[in-house]
């Protein structure tokens, strides 16, 4: 008689432990075998044998077997036709995946059928399903008749939840991790809004399931209102696609991203096709992709492709805000003592001054070789560059391409004394080979060398204090030289120099080598910064280069102009609290600016502020005829647990109007999200006019992965 109850245990455990996890078992038999190994635990009040030969475990029934655990009433097991019977209140927890409630419950010997009355599914603790009956079929499928779904908290005094889905009959497919359902509606505060006959939702477990994602309302002033419905197909477990039509009064649009994932590397696509009334009978979009890849021997690949059909095509449609498209295709490999790329670019202009004689397509290649020769110490590098620029028009002057070869070698040592007292040597020589083409105003082949040196002495000190505060200090001097043998060629690409505390020590502050510094120049700067356990640091650094001759190739505004340069200031406040603080300027020797930016930031749990100012003085050489002064404003706040606010500003002073502008509101909670937008565009070109942008989409929460939250939830008080 106790052999037959153990065997009777056994066999009611496994059929009370493996029944939620039905599907592996439909796919393996033989998993059935090897869970019946585990350890396995039955507990109740009491548990006993039937003059009928039924096995009945009674008072506070529990059952655990790996991360499987059933609770309930009364448990009865009749061996003879392998009928289990279960009294409720039931649980069923599958590791926090699924777990079922239910009144009562009958079970089959084969653990492939059941039978559910009063029943409730939650999935991934997000969504809930309630119905009258749930029936267990096959092992694999779940079927709920007379079912409310939500994913909203659900109060016990009656009241409807937020919204919920009204339905017949749904169909949970455990394998697939889908829901099916049959003669359904979708209710608001049980106020039914729409009829769905049959549809599908895939189940909160699912990462990547075919389906609609979250549509979206768009009204803007040029396209009307309309509404963009995301498809999105899986093609397999790497690769996927999603079709997103867009359709208003005034347009018809398919966007599209490809994405897909590679051993070694992932490309994505996105796009647009566009058929609309801005500019009927012709076809419309754009094209962005990019993709990396790690090949082998250290190699990296990477490319990037940006096309559109017109200049007005991504403020029209709200794309991202770009003046200049840049596709590239580079190839790179860095090692300790090398470094290697190549770089093929191409520039699509959006801009309204920019025309064919504008430069469109580049082709770079760099090469530099480290090595640490014993004989004399120190460190030598060797460097090639190439580089070549072309234009579209083939008029004489306008029409110029460039080709440039520069290679060069240079020696560096450093020594430190025993006071701290640092010194840095460096000396080399660089040659350039320029070929000009299509410029009568400059020969054809352009040689020139340039030898340079330089000393620098620096004298690194710190200081700690009682309060556990650490200053460091660090002035620092140098005297460089060069001297440039040979014709200046045309200046495509040093144009525009930015003078700041990572080319103080420069040798050429210049960016490209088509122009270089020329002479002697002394140079000085003081690095600060200070380290405090109470939360807060800073660091500032100020400098000013001296040089005996001028040079007329730095534009007024670079602070290079003259034989003394503006002073380079710099600093940043950076507090535990939130608090980000940092500026640069030039001030000249009026001590005037004539660059200047600041930059703000402050965040904490529920506000995030950024800023930015910036100031540019006039420059023809630079293309601003007057002064450019602008400031940015973006910044977010929770107003509570549910609603959230942000707001947007591009502001220009110098002309006293806006540029840009945008407000938005959130609400989530549990189970939902609406996300309110405006946006207004002041941009104005003969190409471009300004949009008013109006956003609107509401989301469920519930039916994808990590949707819900606890910290938007609901009170029922």
């Amino acid at each position: 008689m106790t052999q037959t109850i153990g065997t009777a245990l056994k066999r009611l455990f496994v059929l009370l432990a493996l029944w939620p996890a039905l599907p592996a078992l439909a796919q393996q038999g033989e998993d059935a075998v090897a869970q019946e190994t585990l350890p396995a635990t039955l507990v109740a009040d009491s548990v006993f044998v039937t003059p009928d030969r039924q096995l009945v475990a009674e008072g506070n029934v529990e059952a655990f077997q790996g991360e499987t655990r059933l609770r309930a009433k009364r448990i009865t097991f009749d061996r003879e036709t392998g009928t289990l019977s279960i009294e409720g209140p039931i649980r069923i927890d599958d590791g926090g995946e699924i777990v079922i409630l239910a009144s009562a419950a009958e079970i089959d010997s084969d653990l492939q059928n059941g039978l559910l009355t009063g029943a409730r599914m939650v999935l991934d603790q997000q969504l809930q399903m309630a119905a009258l009956q749930m029936n267990r079929v096959s092992g694999r499928y779940t079927q709920l008749f007379k079912t409310s779904v939500t994913s909203c908290h659900v109060c016990e005094d009656g009241r409807p939840p937020l919204w919920q889905i009204r339905a017949r009959k749904v169909i949970h497919d455990q394998a697939e991790r889908q829901l099916y359902f049959e003669d359904a509606q979708f209710r608001i505060l049980d106020v039914p809004v729409m009829y769905l006959p049959r549809f599908r939702l895939p189940d909160p477990t699912l990462e990547r399931g075919r389906g609609f994602l979250i549509p979206s309302l768009r009204t803007t002033s040029q396209l009307g209102t309309g509404i963009r419905l995301p498809y999105f197909i899986p093609l397999g477990d790497s690769r996927d696609i999603t079709l997103a039509p867009y359709v208003s009064s005034r347009t018809r649009t398919l966007d599209y991203r490809y994405r897909q994932a590679f051993r070694n590397g992932r490309i994505n696509f996105e796009g647009a096709y566009t058929r609309d009334d801005i500019q009927p009978g012709d076809s419309r979009g754009y094209l962005f992709g990019y993709g990396v890849f790690d090949l082998p021997r250290d190699f990296d690949l990477k490319f990037e492709l940006a096309l559109v059909s017109d200049d007005a095509y991504l403020s029209e449609y709200d794309l991202p805000d770009l003046d200049r498209l840049r596709s590239e295709i580079a190839l790179t490999r860095v090692r300790r003592d090398s470094a290697f790329q190549i770089d093929l670019i191409h520039y699509q202009s959006l801009r309204e001054d920019d025309d064919e004689t504008t430069p469109s397509r580049f082709a770079d290649v760099f090469y530099q070789r480290r090595y640490f020769p014993n004989a004399i110490g120190g460190e030598l590098r060797l460097t090639f560059e190439g580089h070549g620029h072309e234009r579209v028009s083939d008029v004489d002057i306008d029409g110029r391409d460039v080709l440039r070869a520069t290679a060069g070698i240079d020696w560096r040592r450093t020594w430190i004394a025993g006071n701290g007292l640092r010194t840095d040597w460096q000396m080399g020589v660089t040659g350039d080979i320029f070929k000009v083409y299509q410029d009568s105003d400059y020969p054809d082949d352009i040689i020139r060398t340039t030898p340079t040196a330089a000393l620098t002495l620096s004298y690194p000190m710190s200081k700690s204090v009682g309060n556990g505060v650490t200053h460091y200090l660090a002035p620092v001097v140098q005297l460089g030289w060069s001297d440039v043998h040979g014709e200046d060629p045309p200046n495509d690409e040093s144009r525009f120099v930015e003078f700041d505390q990572g080319n103080l020590l420069s040798l050429s502050r210049f960016p490209a080598p088509d122009r270089r510094e020329d002479g002697a120049a002394l140079v000085y700067g003081l690095n600060w910064s200070r380290y405090a356990p109470s939360g807060w640091q800073a660091w500032a650094t100020i400098g000013q280069v001296f040089r005996k001759t001028a040079n007329d190739s730095f534009t007024d505004t670079s602070g290079l102009s003259g034989t003394s340069s503006s002073i380079l200031v710099a600093g940043q406040f950076q507090h535990d609290n939130g608090l980000l603080l940092t500026g640069r300027g030039l001030i000249d020797n009026s001590l005037s600016m004539d660059k200047a930016e600041f930059r703000g930031s402050w965040s904490n749990e529920r506000l995030d502020l950024a800023s930015t100012y910036l100031w540019l003085g006039a420059d023809l050489e630079e293309d601003r005829d007057s002064p450019l002064s602008e400031v940015w404003f973006d910044g977010t706040y929770d107003i509570n647990r549910r609603w959230s606010a942000g707001a947007s500003l591009r502001y220009d002073l110098s002309d006293q109007r806006a540029t840009r502008a945008g407000l938005g509101v959130v609400y989530r909670n549990e189970c939902v999200t609406v996300d309110l937008s405006l946006s207004r565009d002041y941009t104005s070109t003969t190409s471009i006019e300004p949009t008013t942008d109006f956003g609107f989409s509401i989301s469920l929460r519930g039916f994808a992965v990590e949707s819900g939250t606890e910290k938007y939830r609901r009170s029922c008080s």
